[in-house]
């Protein structure tokens, strides 16, 4: 015979079940989210112990800066240990090649990963996103070229250069990667489109002959993007050279300001364009590693995708996108997402570097700078050491480095002051500067400081300088304030002559920036800072003229 067994009521069971399951969902989500939390804050002590992240990214991904920092601040990292650093293209490999430490790259376009040398581990490469560099015309001048509603060429922009009926500004091609991509371009295109451009390619006539007929019409240079945006805005140019987010960023400021906007113009025969890769560097470090992947991942997603399509990138890879925001990617501004952009082919890393050095050497417009150099009495020491070592670097061939060597047909004036403006040492061959050293080394400093009586004398020095035949600039290197001379006579000097010249200044040791900003303000130039490194900031400067 069988024992009676109590049991427990069935409502009372279902109860208990339905208690237990809620327990053990609340305390699982419980602790997952804190297994999330303390692995973010794991990840954020690991990269704070080990220093920071460090991201150095090409100039024209600083507008992305944005996005990342939302999603890190998002996901609870701490955004002080995430540190975004900027340089050009090829200013990020030499980086990477002398050894500094990054752990993620953000370029602008991946044919500079191939200028690594093969100790710097760069691996998880992925393009986030893809930007054709194009003309930027404004719309009645493209009118008057007939460019609009026309299948336009290369060779069509050309020959309204030669006809001296458009003048351009882009990008430095030795030092930006829109400027080296827009060059590449017009190579490939000019010689005809070949399976791959060659090093006899460059070496044809004709073809270096047509691309001094194009760099003939370039009216400004400049060493970063989004200076390019700034001067163009700032002044009275009709086309510039440029991504094609970068053109629908200055669209946008100048329907703003109720002003003409740039129509977009893409060479049918071929558009050169970077894809943006972002990669990691392996330094070892796992948990820096995965936070990598975790911001790549976002980059990439479509919310991320969604956000970089907000600054004007194309987040589709080839082929043609109808469902764009036309308000961004605008058919009234010439940008069309409808057709299929034909991509140039790059060449190999040999060619890519010799076409630099002839762009340098060979096709580039020649230019005109008057350099003024400071040797008022603060300079003594170690300031006159740094300067003259700064001028040895740029007048000599150490700077074929950084392609940024002056060529034959260049002029160089310099002009040294200190309470007074000293003589002018010229040479009209830029490669033949030997005697401009030996004079520059000889200069003692002493005395107050005439800076603005300095730039006068540039500036008046320029005015009868042909400027279809060459690009003028004045680079005005400084350690002091200007305390003999202002800017009031300096400023209606500049209005006299009546010259888009423009004046680069460099700051040095106590340099009053305000003093120099108003001199770049009334000139469209620019400041640089040289007071932790002048080589460096000479070597800057030279990118813009």
């Amino acid at each position: 015979m069988s024992e009676n067994k109590k049991t427990l009521p069935t409502g009372l069971l279902v109860t208990i079940a339905i208690f237990i399951l809620l327990c053990v969902t609340l305390f699982g989500s419980d602790n997952k989210k804190n297994e999330t939390a303390n692995k973010n804050e794991q990840k954020a002590q690991i990269v704070e112990d080990d220093g920071t992240f460090k991201i150095i990214a090409s100039q024209e991904n600083k507008a992305l800066e944005e996005v990342i920092r939302n999603y890190i601040r998002k996901k609870g990292y701490d955004v002080e240990n995430f540190e975004f650093e900027y340089a050009g293209s090829l200013e990020i490999m030499q980086k990477l090649n002398k050894g500094e430490k990054y752990d993620a790259v953000w370029l602008s376009n991946s044919i500079w990963g191939y200028m690594l040398d093969s100790s710097v581990k760069m691996t998880n490469s992925k393009c986030t996103n893809i930007s054709p560099v194009i003309f930027g015309i404004k719309k009645s001048k493209a009118e008057e070229l007939g460019f609009i509603g026309k299948t336009v060429y290369t060779k069509d922009i050309v020959k309204a250069i030669q006809d001296g009926k458009l003048k351009f500004s882009m990008s430095n091609p030795t030092v930006t990667n829109s400027g080296a991509s827009a060059y590449l371009g017009m190579l490939s295109t000019l010689a005809g489109n070949p399976e791959v451009l060659t090093k006899e390619h460059l070496e044809n006539a004709e073809l270096k002959n047509n691309l001094k007929a194009l760099f003939s019409g370039m009216e400004r240079s400049s060493g970063d993007e989004e200076f390019l945006e700034e001067l163009f805005l700032n002044g009275n140019y009709e086309a510039v050279v440029a991504y094609e987010s970068s053109i629908i960023d200055i669209n946008q400021k100048l329907q703003a300001d109720g002003k003409e906007t740039l129509y977009a113009i893409y060479p049918v025969d071929g558009v050169s364009v970077s894809d943006s890769p972002f990669a990691y560097i392996d330094n070892k470090n796992s948990a820096k590693k995965e936070i990598f992947e975790d911001i790549q991942s976002y980059i990439l997603s479509n919310e991320g995708q969604k956000l970089l399509q907000q600054k004007g990138k194309r987040t589709w890879y080839g082929g043609t996108n109808e469902n764009v925001d036309k308000s961004i990617f605008n058919p009234d501004w010439g940008i069309d997402t409808s057709k299929y952009i034909s991509p140039i082919k790059y060449p190999s890393t040999e060619v890519i570097k010799l076409a630099l050095n002839l762009y340098q050497t060979e096709l580039r417009k020649p230019v005109h700078v008057v350099f003024c150099l400071d040797y008022s009495g603060s300079m003594a020491g170690e300031g006159e050491k740094q300067l003259k070592s700064a001028m040895d670097y740029i007048l000599t061939d150490k700077a074929t480095n950084d392609f940024i060597q002056f060529a034959e047909g260049d002029k160089i004036d310099v002009i040294p002051f200190n309470g007074k403006v000293g003589e002018t040492w010229s040479t009209a061959n830029g490669t033949q500067t030997t005697e401009l050293l030996e004079k520059i080394n000889s200069y003692k400093a002493t005395g107050t400081t005439a800076l603005h009586l300095a730039c006068q004398e540039a500036v008046q020095l320029l005015k009868n300088e042909d400027m279809n035949k060459y690009n003028v600039s004045v680079v005005l290197m400084t350690d002091g304030q200007g305390n003999v001379g202002n800017f009031d006579i300096l400023n209606k000097t500049y209005r006299i002559v009546n010259k888009p010249i423009p004046v680069y200044s460099i700051m040095f040791g106590e340099a009053m920036e305000s003093q120099l900003k108003e001199i770049s303000n009334m000139s469209n130039g620019k400041v640089f800072n040289g007071k932790t490194d002048l080589v460096k900031a000479f070597k800057e400067v030279r990118g813009y003229n």
